[in-house]
């Protein structure tokens, strides 16, 4: 009898793309759980007329949260995010 074993990576999950807003326009970015720089490419590959140099927030019922593109983020269908310049003199 030949013996099977199969091994099973707990990193491997589903990927999910996912529909977000991101100033006022549905966005797709690859999954749940995305970095602020995916969500910010994702956003300019959607026409969304930013830059990954801005500066982007979270929109929350407690206000507005920062995420720098590092920051890895839950997101849904719900999820909101604003993408400003950083431009202090504008």
């Amino acid at each position: 009898m030949t013996e099977h074993t199969t091994t099973i990576n707990p990193d491997t999950r589903a990927v999910k793309p996912t529909v977000i807003t991101v100033n006022d326009t549905a966005v797709t970015v690859p999954d749940n759980r995305v970095t602020g720089l995916q969500i910010k490419e994702a956003a300019i590959a959607a026409g969304v007329p930013i830059a990954t140099a801005f500066v982007l927030f979270e929109i929350t019922k407690k206000g507005r949260k920062l995420v720098r593109d590092d920051d890895a983020v839950k997101v849904n269908k719900n999820s909101v995010f604003e993408a400003i310049t950083d431009d202090v003199n504008s």
